[in-house]
């Protein structure tokens, strides 16, 4: 998580540091976000999860429902909807597409959908998940 989150903030592309294990009520439940981060130049929130595991469609339903808790929390209407990153261990590509196209959020997890999902005007500003994997590998290595 460290490394994730030097990393997202070091490529200076607008990416505002919220908060670690950002706590959000939902209902009833007391939940927390790995990382939170808020975009400046995109203007919208970007949910940041990470899994040591590898991918399970599961998780994109608890980063979708944090992606829709922080539009309803906290997202104001001058803000663009929020983002979700999943970073996984490992995935398998097909599990991943699946679980990404019967969720309505705009989600990525690794490499597969992230930069369909993202809209046109929004690409160039996030790293790619190349880079992020890249970076994690570097990490890793060290």
């Amino acid at each position: 998580m460290d490394n994730i989150q030097k990393f997202l903030l070091e490529l200076g592309n607008g990416f505002a540091f919220v908060g670690r294990e950002y706590r959000i009520e939902i209902g009833s439940t007391e939940n927390f976000i790995d990382m939170l981060f808020y975009h400046i130049r995109l203007h919208c929130y970007v949910v940041v999860e990470v899994k040591v595991a590898e991918f399970e469609s599961s998780y994109a339903g608890q980063v979708g429902t944090y992606v829709v808790a922080v539009n309803h929390q906290l997202k104001t209407e001058k803000d663009e909807p929020t983002l979700g990153l999943l970073v996984c261990k490992s995935k398998d590509d097909i599990k991943a597409q699946y679980a990404l196209e019967s969720s309505s959020q705009p989600l990525g997890v690794s490499a597969y959908e992230l930069s369909k999902l993202i809209p046109e005007n929004f690409k160039g500003s996030l790293p790619s998940i190349d880079e992020i994997e890249s970076e994690l590998r570097k990490d890793a290595e060290e």
